[in-house]
């Protein structure tokens, strides 16, 4: 698969006096793309940052171009203000009580007064939606040669965009001022991973990611980025689309390096039969588009004439009714974007030769297990008791340390740079009960900057958040090198050994895991042997969800 040359042509064709004129209003907020003139706006909050919040990458995948891969957008000199966020991609608001839609909702797009668990499609989503917002210094400029890192979120293939509270990077921009982050929309779900036999492209929303990549690609220069210094970071289904690329584009990125938060793509996806088809064939038959029995292009012709929120809150309904069996639109192995094997693609050297830093979290699956928030009393008394420590720790073993590992030992088979840290904080602002410790996703608010949205963030909770910065800045700035460098920390190094450098980022200020933590910032930042983290995984001791 090869990057659109289109937009090679079109970037020589622009590159000229011209262009550097793009500031036509000289306010240092109005920025000429080759898809469009945008203006942005002064964050409200950092004075030092900029940021224009809603501009699209591709066409809006409606009507004809409902599941089918995303379009490129044709060069235009028309101008617009990016002032409001954009819709996040259709997505469904379960009724069923979760810890990311009670207590921790600030991990899910916002919506507007609409309630997390309205079961109902979201009111801020649409189908209209493959668009992206950028966050730079305030006077950033065209050659000013920045490093990038574009965001891929998370949501398990269901929820996610760009708008989330969490995830807003202005105060991590605002406090390096060298340094640009674009977030983006993908499809999700029913429109992002269809599975429909009338169908040559399933996973719709991974080629998302690329289209994205490569607009950021030929335009990040005009907001003073750096195209050549792009780094690709997806955090937990966002990481696994960002590293099914890395298998992909092996001979062309686009991107200096990964960054793989909790989430990469060493891991076994469905087999594509999705028992042939059937989920999207079931919701077919339910929502009107039944009797196309043996013409599938027939039936994908009805569905797209189905109107977006209908099938939305129809499959969220059939899930929030726990009815059996469930439907699931997730990656399915297509052998072009999706691969059965990841390891031997990855040992024959089908994997980009960029450095890549990856990352999990001490207590993954605490956040993620099924566990019901409104049976336990604000005040902390758990008639409800948490789930099974040995069960969470199973899961976030499979499901994330050891594809850590793995994906760490293919590379390192490979002879490419890759560091790792683990996530082991646990703050009381941030974590509802003691009990989750450091759950998954609980690293991104330090990194965005964001840990303090609510307030009651301490000194020392400040510190370590600005010490996970300093880790990831490091890496943005120079992928390969500037870690080892600047901060001391060494990647790992064929061939690959169990005990493979690692950095522990520990501290708390409550119960449960890393509750130790000092204010010195060496007591923070701990290098350890990855064996510690690992060993269970190859059979060695029994994992700890709660290092110091």
């Amino acid at each position: 698969m090869r990057f659109n040359q289109i937009f090679y042509c079109l970037f020589l064709a622009v590159t000229g006096k011209a262009w550097k004129e793009q500031d036509v209003d000289n306010d240092g907020l109005t920025v000429q793309t080759i898809t469009g003139k945008y203006s942005g706006l002064p964050n409200p909050e950092y004075s030092g940052v900029r940021e224009f919040r809603s501009i699209p990458y591709a066409e809006a995948p409606v009507g004809e171009l409902r599941w089918r891969p995303p379009v490129a957008l044709r060069p235009s000199t028309k101008h617009h203000y990016s002032h409001r966020f954009p819709p996040s991609c259709t997505q469904y608001l379960a009724s069923t009580l979760t810890l990311w839609n009670t207590n921790i909702s600030d991990f899910s797009v916002a919506t507007a007064g609409q309630g997390h668990h309205a079961s109902h499609m979201a009111q801020t989503s649409s189908e209209d939606c493959l668009k992206l917002a950028v966050w730079t210094p305030r006077n950033a400029s065209r050659g000013d040669g920045l490093p990038v890192a574009l965001f891929v979120p998370g949501g398990s293939f269901i929820t996610g965009g760009v708008e989330v509270p969490y995830q807003n990077p202005a105060g991590f921009v605002n406090r390096t001022q060298k340094h640009i982050v674009v977030t983006m929309n993908w499809r999700v779900n029913l429109f992002g991973f269809p599975n429909a036999a009338g169908l040559e492209d399933q996973n719709l929303g991974i080629l998302d990611v690329r289209t994205a990549l490569e607009w950021v690609y030929a335009n990040i220069d005009a907001f003073g980025g750096d195209p050549r210094r792009i780094v690709l970071w997806g955090q937990s289904a966002g990481g696994v689309a960002a590293d099914a690329l890395d298998f992909v584009y092996d001979d062309e990125p686009l991107v200096a390096g990964f960054f793989l938060q909790s989430g990469a793509a060493v891991r076994e996806f469905a087999h594509g039969e999705d028992a042939l088809q059937t989920n999207f064939s079931f919701v077919a038959r339910h929502v009107g588009c039944d009797g196309f029995s043996g013409d599938p292009a027939a039936e994908l012709d009805c569905m797209r004439q189905v109107p977006a929120a209908l099938l939305s809150n129809w499959v969220g309904a059939y899930g929030d009714n726990k009815t059996k069996p469930g439907l699931w639109f997730r990656p399915t192995v297509d052998d072009r974007l999706v691969f059965r094997n990841y390891t031997a693609r990855g040992l024959a050297g089908r994997v980009a030769r960029v450095p890549a830093l990856i990352s999990t979290t001490a207590n993954e699956q605490a956040s993620l297990a099924k566990w019901n928030p409104g049976l336990n009393a604000s005040s902390g008394n758990l008639p409800n008791p948490p789930p099974a420590q040995a069960r969470l720790d199973e899961t976030t073993l499979s499901d994330f340390v050891c594809v850590a590992r793995e994906a760490s030992r293919i590379r390192a088979a490979r002879n490419l740079t890759t560091y790792r840290y683990q996530w082991a904080g646990n703050y009381t602002n941030l974590t509802p009960y003691p009990w989750m410790g450091a759950y998954h996703a609980s690293d991104v608010p330090m990194v965005f900057g964001t840990y303090d949205l609510h307030g009651g963030a301490t000194r020392a909770q400040r510190r370590a958040a600005e010490r996970l910065q300093d880790y990831v800045f490091a890496f943005l700035e120079d992928p390969k090198d500037g870690i080892q460098r600047h901060l001391g920390w060494q990647p790992g190094v064929a061939p690959f050994r169990n005990d493979e450098p690692m950095v522990r980022f520990v501290g708390g200020d409550g119960g449960g895991a890393s509750n130790k933590g000092g204010h010195n910032d060496d007591e923070n930042v701990k290098q350890i042997s990855a064996a510690e983290v690992d060993s269970a995984c190859v059979g060695i001791g029994t994992y700890n969800p709660s290092p110091s």
